[in-house]
């Protein structure tokens, strides 16, 4: 709880421009805070911590690393200017079939389940690459969005870990993640 405080206070710090280091800070800032301005992104994260914890095992792992591995790659990729076609389309898809997924509740094998996941991760990596503030450092920015993206995740995990027990429900949040992801792609 206490990491999490932290965190929070220094992603919302603002820095005095006239400090030394200041773009260390505001990049962090930055990137931590960007995933959370959108439900694509949001949903997303989530949803990879959701399937994952149905899927259980070394897929509990597996799944969020790889997907912020890739991530990483897809940020590189939008902070050089490097062209992915249909970047919305890839995100809003990647809510939508990671939602139908969680409710179809069919089992994977970890391999493809990372597989298809780190294919999404390529999206929201870019366009949280394309959205890097001016004068941030990109380092700071990077390690700031992947470990939102990570904190996003492990929400998604703990809930569907705790959810594992009642399946009924964790197909229905399934559910629930493809009707936003509608809502996002066409609302």
């Amino acid at each position: 709880m206490r990491s999490i405080l932290a965190i929070s206070v220094v992603a919302s710090a603002t820095p005095a421009l006239a400090h030394r280091g200041q773009h260390l800070i505001s990049g962090f800032a930055a990137g931590f805070g960007h995933p959370f301005t959108g439900p694509d992104h949001v949903l997303a994260m989530v949803s990879v911590g959701l399937f994952a914890a149905f899927l259980g095992r070394r897929a509990t792992w597996t799944l969020p690393a790889g997907f912020i591995a890739m991530m990483l790659v897809g940020g590189a990729l939008g902070m050089t200017g490097i062209g992915i076609p249909a970047v919305e389309a890839g995100i809003a898809a990647s809510i939508i079939i990671l939602g139908i997924l969680i409710a179809w509740g069919r089992s994977w094998h970890p391999a493809a389940a990372m597989a298809l996941a780190s294919s999404f991760a390529l999206f929201h990596g870019y366009a949280h690459g394309m959205e890097i503030p001016e004068g941030s450092g990109v380092l700071a920015y990077s390690v700031g969005f992947a470990l939102a993206s990570l904190a996003l995740h492990l929400f998604g995990l703990a809930t569907g870990t705790g959810l594992t027990k009642q399946s009924q429900a964790l197909h229905i949040s399934g559910v629930v993640v493809t009707l936003a992801g509608l809502w996002v792609a066409f609302g």
